[in-house]
């Protein structure tokens, strides 16, 4: 696989599908110990008629480099495009992908075609004792930390043995890497810019999520001034759990008919 340097960081990625393909790119961005494979369906379909790419963020999947702050992972998106000469392309964020979406559309509104948010939202907000079990669960081993947190990401019903294989990936990412990110998750706010976010979007959510409440992403929904909403019956790893209905929305939503 092509890697580039930026930062200190050598970032694995993709790039497939015809330079004259149908509309802008799509960049593909994973989330929170995640890596690019999570794409695998949605990379399959589009790269038969459209420039596609995606990129292991740094220090997951076959990517390295010490962890940053959202903003930078932004930064590390922009280079690899630049390196690319991708000028305008659409944003496709998973959970903390989607994040780090929002603050490319954000930051610069001039390279965005569309924005795709997948189980994301921009601003994390607990009661109480959600907050206080979240902040006592980083106090249990690394491992068990983890397994907790990828486990219930799933929506019942999905097959035990294929969680437990995202469990052994996501643990075999740097702890310095997840403990990094996940506290940037929970800091992270962008709620009263949505507005300020102009282009098409796409908000893709799974019934089921209980990591990002599907109620915290209506809520930031009703602020974006141009924004199409699809509810899934999936928890938060739409992307493998239901792969196709989640190619289709997308589908429909870059070829302009919603």
């Amino acid at each position: 696989m092509p890697q580039l340097a930026v930062d200190g960081a050598g970032l694995t990625y993709d790039d497939e599908g015809p330079r004259d393909g149908d509309g802008a790119p799509l960049v593909f961005i994973h989330g929170w110990t995640a890596n690019r494979h999570r794409w695998d369906h949605q990379m399959a379909h589009f790269a038969q008629r459209r420039r596609v790419i995606r990129l292991d963020l740094r220090g997951h999947g076959e990517s390295d480099g010490a962890p940053g702050t959202i903003l930078e992972l932004g930064g590390d998106v922009l280079a690899l495009l630049d390196h690319l000469e991708v000028d305008r392309f659409i944003p496709v964020g998973h959970s903390m992908g989607g994040m780090i979406a929002q603050t490319l559309a954000l930051g610069h509104p001039e390279r965005i075609e569309r924005l795709v948010l997948v189980n994301s939202i921009s601003r994390m907000t607990y009661s109480r004792g959600r907050g206080l079990l979240m902040a006592a669960s980083t106090l249990v081993p690394f491992k068990l930390f983890v397994a907790a947190n990828i486990q219930r990401a799933f929506a019942p019903g999905y097959p035990r043995e294929e969680i437990r294989e995202y469990i052994r990936a996501s643990a075999a990412t740097p702890r310095d890497v997840v403990m990094t990110y996940y506290a940037a998750m929970r800091a992270f706010d962008v709620l009263d810019r949505v507005g300020e976010i102009q282009v098409p979007t796409l908000l893709v959510h799974g019934y089921h999520d209980i990591q990002l409440p599907v109620s915290q992403m209506l809520r930031m929904a009703k602020d974006y001034p141009d924004a199409v909403v699809r509810i899934v019956d999936a928890g938060h790893e739409l992307p493998v759990e239901k792969p196709a209905e989640l190619t289709s929305a997308l589908d429909r939503f870059v070829s302009g008919k919603v």
